[in-house]
């Protein structure tokens, strides 16, 4: 049995080098979380520009979520 907690959070350092801009230094504030609700706004798929790629994010019919590059 699985007992991970999806809403816990576990914060790991990055490797040196993989981030192009600085992060603030954690003080063990939880992340901002928002609802796929809100995200998505009644569509199946949304577009993420990160680092110069579109990513897309989609619901599964399973209700599961999938990102893709």
């Amino acid at each position: 049995m699985n007992a991970h907690n999806p809403y816990e959070f576990r914060l790991r350092p990055r490797r040196e080098g993989s981030d192009q801009h600085p992060r603030q230094q954690q003080t063990g504030t939880p992340p901002k979380t928002v609802s796929s609700d809100a995200l998505f706004e009644g569509l199946y798929e949304i577009g993420i520009h990160h680092a110069g790629a579109l990513y897309r994010l989609k619901i599964t019919r399973q209700g599961k979520l999938i990102l893709n590059k």
